[in-house]
């Protein structure tokens, strides 16, 4: 059994999967990162056109 998951084919798929499944995972975290930097900008220019009077 072990011989036969060591195999050149099956041994590439496998690490092929766990290389997208690490891709899918940077790529969440970046797009996270990226959502909460983009509302906190957001956040502060409302804020500021709040203050001035701009919108409100």
């Amino acid at each position: 059994m072990i011989g036969s998951l060591l195999t050149g084919t099956t041994l590439l798929a496998a690490l092929t999967v766990l290389a997208g499944i690490v891709v899918v995972i940077m790529a969440v975290k970046f797009a996270v990162k990226m959502a909460i930097r983009v509302g906190v900008v957001a956040a502060v220019v409302l804020a500021s056109l709040y203050a001035v009077g701009v919108i409100g």
